[in-house]
């Protein structure tokens, strides 16, 4: 019996000893911790980040970048602006103690994860591009005291399910698609004093909140109704506009008092003013005294309103003399640009050593310089963000005023007096006033200085939001690196609205954004996509584009079978002759040269008649070091991405990526093909020049219906884009060119 216990003792020594080894073999780092940081990673897709390792065993004894450990356990992720895609896995459940969790502005998509840790104290996931509802399972997180959920695509209902949340402090919802009302269980986040749920589509009434400790609240540009509980006005910070409320705030019982006069007066001048009669009250003369002082008033007013009337009219002559000289001062500017001579000098010999071509340099750090001969960059800074005017190609730009174009001149100069009145609900612009060469007001701060950009319309967050159903769900087009777009359904025609991701936003000031989207207002091709307007409201930059029904050239290609079968191979190469046109207007006709620096297939748009038109032209100043690294390893980036510069010639290189899809009908970079086939380029180098396997090559959508000498001719222009020096690939005009020919 004696013997019996010993050896189940020594049984258990042992298994103790077992445990212990394994865990030293395995790292410090506890396996829970390393099951889950491990299935975290990937499902980000593995992305490069310093110490971070596939299947890694200690990542708190390795120092992984971001992670937070005390003693063995991970107690923190910290990756915010860490340019990180894919998706969140549900092991992240199974950290033992972590308290933070922090993924914030980075490109992660899907759904959140139904089994959130139940330690949690902080989790940040905002400015992501996560989808799906918000799960239920946030009720298990007893311990949290900050959620941030913000500018994501999440939609639906808030659940029900913050009965537990007792120690919640700061919650932003903002930004998403959220629906219905405020459930009860927010009635009863004790501690929670920042609530932000502005720009989303919430309804009902606000009653839920007014028992609670708020010092933050943010409900605007929803749909909130009803009248406003007054607990609510005592909030120190309460923003609330664009909501359809039906009162300001509940009405109190009406006091008897007299009318309040329409303005105060002077006791002298009080008696002036016409006398009312209450109802059931006659008026009784009295007297020729109170007669005479009544005259003596009526002067008194007559000789005001006549001094009045001559202010009045000494303001109008000073207006008129300021609109004068600003009339002069155009009709100069508008003779010197009728002078100068918009013709470029056409390239002799090899344009690639034409010195008076100058090619812009870009560096990721500093912005976009211009390159001499010898490729070093010089000091001045060029069309990233430039406030030059673009030149057009052997075309004499005038700038002739309109009627219309006279009253907003009278109305610019008017509204320096008076207040300007609210924009118009969704106007669109006409092709007429859109000129090559405007001439920029000077940006003036205050409330509505940023409303004065050239052609381009002003829209308010509430009225967009109007248009795209609160940017529901139901009206997402698309996404990438730079924000998400949605339909928008105006009185007159539909619009595209491309939502800016806030991390990119950051990257500029109001006045540095309002320029670029000034720049980007002179752009004129008819294969660039049109800025009809923008929005600057709230902390949110939107963009508004002219819409193509046929989405981009990705979905023809990859996604949409019915548009796939109309992409003939004549159409292939009109298609990338088009496109060629557009990037030879930025880089060859522009003056200075603008980099477009995020070309690719998703960013070319179809129209009905399959025709291009490029977006996200002159965006590049919202462009990051991470953004374009994340360009690189979509399959598009040139190799010198890699050193931090990017060139016009870098924009030839993502040219020939789209015209080998436009050739094999394959992606850019593709995952699920075999190792050797995921990147595009790196398969067809060594098949361009072979006439069987280019044949092979062929997207097989096409049925073998192609000239072979087209063919040919169009692999030998691709292997011209993707050499890997830039100093060897063609200008956009050698390409137009070559494209013509094949025509």
């Amino acid at each position: 019996m004696i013997g019996h216990k010993m050896c189940g003792l020594y049984m258990k020594i042992l298994f103790v000893f077992a445990v212990f080894a394994v865990q030293n073999c395995q790292g410090f780092t506890d396996p829970r911790d390393v099951f889950a940081i491990n299935s975290l990673y990937t499902s980000l897709g593995y992305p490069l980040l310093p110490g971070w390792v596939p299947y890694g065993l200690d990542p708190c004894g390795d120092l992984w970048h971001g992670v937070l450990c005390v003693n063995s356990n991970v107690t923190g992720i910290v990756l915010n602006d860490s340019n990180l895609g894919g998706e969140l896995s549900e092991g992240i459940g199974s950290f033992a103690s972590i308290i933070q969790i922090d993924l914030s502005n980075n490109h992660i998509g899907g759904s959140i994860p139904s089994n959130l840790p139940v330690t949690l104290k902080t989790l940040s996931l905002s400015g992501n591009q996560l989808t799906g509802s918000i799960p239920d399972n946030i009720s298990s997180l007893g311990q949290l005291t900050d959620l941030s959920l913000n500018n994501n695509h999440l939609n639906g209902v808030i659940p029900d399910a913050f009965l537990q949340l007792k120690t919640l402090i700061n919650m932003d919802l903002s930004g998403n698609s959220l629906s219905g009302q405020l459930p009860p269980s927010v009635g009863t986040l004790s501690s929670l004093t920042t609530l932000h749920l502005q720009n989303n589509q919430l309804s009902g009434i606000l009653d839920v909140l007014q028992d609670l400790a708020l010092t933050d609240l943010n409900i605007e540009n929803n749909l909130f109704s009803g009248p406003i509980p007054p607990k609510l006005l005592s909030i120190p910070t309460f923003r609330r506009t664009g909501n359809p409320f039906n009162t300001t705030i509940i009405p109190s019982p009406p006091m008897i008092s007299p009318s309040p006069a329409p303005f105060a007066l002077s006791p002298d001048l009080a008696p002036s003013l016409p006398y009312i009669v209450p109802p059931g009250q006659e008026l009784q003369p009295s007297g020729r005294q109170k007669s005479s002082n009544s005259t003596k008033h009526v002067k008194l007013i007559a000789i005001a309103g006549l001094v009045s009337l001559v202010i009045l009219g000494l303001g109008v002559c000073l207006l008129m003399s300021q609109f004068c000289k600003r009339r002069r001062e155009t009709q100069k500017e508008t003779k010197r640009h009728e002078t100068y001579d918009h013709s470029l000098p056409k390239a002799k010999g090899n344009p690639k050593h034409d010195q008076s071509l100058q090619k812009p340099y870009y560096d990721a750090e500093k912005g976009l310089r211009p390159v001499a001969g010898n490729g070093k960059a010089q000091g001045r800074n060029m069309s990233m963000n430039t406030s030059e005017a673009v030149q057009q190609k052997d075309v004499k730009s005038t700038i002739s005023y309109t009627g219309d174009e006279l009253d907003s001149e009278m109305e610019s100069m008017i509204s320096d007096v008076l207040p300007p009145p609210p924009p118009p609900f969704l106007q669109t612009l006409s092709a007429e006033r859109m000129v090559v060469n405007p001439i920029v007001p000077p940006i003036t701060s205050g409330k509505h200085a940023m409303k004065n950009v050239n052609s381009a319309e002003f829209f308010t967050i509430a009225s967009l939001q109007q248009c795209t159903n609160s940017f529901s769900q139901d009206n997402l087009i698309g996404g990438g690196m730079l924000g998400t777009v949605y339909r928008a359904e105006s009185p007159k025609k539909l619009l595209a609205v491309k939502k800016l991701d806030t991390a990119m936003t950051k990257r500029q000031s109001d006045q540095e954004f309002v320029e670029m989207v000034s720049n980007i207002s002179k752009l004129q091709h008819e294969n660039i996509v049109k800025l009809v307007g923008y929005c600057s409201e709230h902390g949110q930059r939107l963009l508004v584009y002219e819409y193509c029904r046929n989405g981009t050239l990705h979905e023809a290609l990859h996604l949409d079978d019915q548009i796939h079968r109309k992409l003939s191979w004549s159409t292939r190469v009109r298609i990338a002759l088009q496109a060629a046109r557009a990037l030879e207007y930025l880089h060859e006709v522009c003056q200075p040269p603008i980099v477009h620096l995020n070309f690719k297939s998703t960013n070319v748009l179809l129209d009905d008649e399959l025709a291009v038109h490029m977006l996200d032209c002159g965006l590049a100043p919202l462009m990051s070091s991470d953004s374009i690294r994340q360009l690189q390893g979509s399959g598009y980036g040139a190799p010198e991405l890699e050193l931090g510069n990017y060139t016009c010639q870098s924009d030839v290189y993502s040219f020939g990526v789209v015209m080998l899809e436009l050739l094999t009908g394959r992606q850019s970079y593709d995952r699920s093909r075999p190792r050797g086939e995921q990147l595009l380029v790196r398969w067809a180098i060594p098949r361009l020049h072979d006439i069987d396997a280019l044949s092979r090559m062929v997207d097989p959508s096409l049925n073998g219906c192609y000239p072979s000498k087209s063919l040919s001719r169009f692999a030998d222009i691709i292997s011209l884009c993707i050499q890997s020096e830039p100093e060897f690939r063609p200008p956009m005009s050698e390409i137009v060119q070559n494209l013509l020919q094949m025509i």
